[in-house]
């Protein structure tokens, strides 16, 4: 009897331990934004694991560092992992430092992960039977590891962002077309669902959103020369040679705010894109070819913000901060403010001056004399009485909410020119087509002096002129944030 009631009591106490482990494991599992609204993931990228190289040692101190520094929520692995033989040794080495730290972690697959003696499909099938990872093998769709995965809110169960990773796959069958393969159509469709899905779930507004993947889309290649691009670029974009048709869908569904790649182990950078950013990660392994220091990209995501931080974590610290939606880095340290007006008896509107006339610079609307005036609700060409040759002058006062550094840009057919506070920001003057210019300027919170000079020529004619900041989506300037004073 009494032998039964220990034996009975051992089990229970296993069991109880049993549960207790899971629960903990699946509360550890599960991805949440913090009380401050933060959630942070480190990307890593080319590990090059090979367990038989010394240098192994050096790719596991670089991540333990990582994960000791930044601690992260979530690792996101994003392809070329484990590149030799044994393949399951390696992925278990991998694991480790993840395990260890209880730090959930995600895969993507790269172009030479199912080179050892391994399937991208057993790759996920041992990934899944590990602690503390959160990917899978998704659904039945072109490569393996199409998955999205949701970040809860932190009041709730409520989903407040998601991460999409996509496998971008290997080698193209066709190498006439193309010698790296691509995100194919069944993955795009299945991603569009996914998104439209989410949007309903939250009231038709689509959720921040993240894309992980490992070989980099071909629009990386318009932003590796923009001055406004942030990082190292010491190799062009091995990106496959067909457009496939990814990117014009993560514009169009509105929610994938930035993409995060690897493969090209001597870039680093990231820039914006028809409002979308275009990053690579910090190549991770010390076997991996290159010469840029190994460490990680980190992206800190903010609930209920269309916007996130990112920065290089390496031995040497951190480098090239970068903020969306402003495409921004800075020292705020060093930036000079431009310090707000005192105006009072505003209301909202812009007041502005419309002029008749052959212009072929902004500069000779000061001379010219105004055919009509008015208060208009936003800046536009709706006070236009003619199509072509004719100008605007706008001023307004514009209401900055919080201190910070704001980037405002134009697009206009024919010539425009913004000032702030009689400072020339954007300057996108002179004859031309449709084009866009921008500039950024650092503002404390309050009013400040806002002009805008546009003129048309002949045929075509465009003026938008908008804004974007550390917690402000790019868009045209809002009417709310626009006031005139008699």
């Amino acid at each position: 009897m009494n032998t039964f009631r220990i034996k009975t009591m051992a089990a229970l106490v296993c069991l109880l331990a049993f549960v207790v482990t899971a629960t903990g494991q699946q509360e550890k599992d599960q991805l949440k934004f913090h009380q401050d609204k933060s959630f942070k993931i480190a990307q890593f990228t080319d590990l090059h694991w090979d367990n038989g190289s010394a240098n192994c040692s050096k790719t596991r101190a670089t991540i333990e560092m990582v994960l000791k520094t930044e601690k992260p929520d979530l690792a996101i692995l994003t392809g070329d992992i484990v590149t030799n033989i044994p393949a399951k040794e390696g992925w278990q080495a991998v694991a480790t430092p993840f395990i260890e730290t209880k730090t959930p972690w995600a895969v993507t697959l790269g172009n030479h992960d199912a080179e050892p003696g391994i399937s991208r499909d057993e790759i996920f099938e041992l990934l899944e039977t590990m602690p503390y990872f959160v990917g899978s093998k998704g659904p039945e769709l072109t490569g393996c590891g199409n998955y999205a995965l949701e970040i809860k809110s932190s009041e709730s169960d409520q989903t407040a962002a998601v991460l999409y990773c996509f496998d971008s796959n290997s080698h193209s069958t066709n190498r006439k077309a193309s010698d790296y393969d691509w995100v194919h159509f069944d993955q795009i469709g299945w991603y569009r669902t996914q998104s439209q899905q989410f949007t309903t779930q939250n009231a038709g507004s689509p959720l921040p959103s993240l894309a992980f993947l490992h070989i980099p889309l071909i629009e990386y290649k318009f932003i590796e020369d923009k001055e406004s691009t942030v990082g190292r670029r010491e190799e062009g974009v091995a990106s496959a040679d067909l457009n496939s048709g990814l990117f014009a869908s993560l514009f169009e569904m509105k929610d994938v705010m930035g993409v995060f790649a690897g493969h090209d182990h001597d870039n680093n950078y990231i820039g914006i894109h028809k409002e979308i950013a275009l990053a690579f990660g910090q190549r991770t392994g010390a076997d991996a070819y290159g010469k840029l220091p190994i460490g990680s990209r980190i992206i800190q995501l903010a609930e209920g913000d269309y916007r996130f931080d990112s920065w290089i974590r390496t031995d040497e610290g951190v480098s090239f901060k970068f903020n969306y939606p402003s495409g921004l880095t800075y020292d705020d340290s060093k930036v000079e403010y431009f310090p707000a007006v005192s105006v009072k008896g505003v209301k909202p509107g812009a007041a502005y001056r419309y002029f008749e006339g052959e212009f072929k610079q902004t500069e000779e609307l000061k001379k010219a004399k105004p055919v009509a005036s008015g208060v208009a609700s936003s800046i536009s060409l709706e006070p236009a009485k003619q199509d072509d040759y004719f100008g605007l002058d706008y001023t307004a006062y514009l209401k900055i909410d919080k201190k910070g550094v704001y980037r405002f840009y134009t697009y206009s057919d024919d010539g425009s020119r913004l000032y702030i506070d009689n400072q020339l920001v954007v300057d996108n003057d002179g004859s031309h087509s449709a084009r866009r210019k921008d500039g950024q300027i650092a503002l404390e919170a309050g009013y400040h002096e806002l002009k805008v000079l546009y003129f048309e020529s002949y045929m075509g004619q465009e003026l938008e002129v908008g804004i974007s900041g550390l917690s402000i989506r790019e868009t045209p300037i809002p009417g709310n944030m626009l006031f005139y004073k008699k």
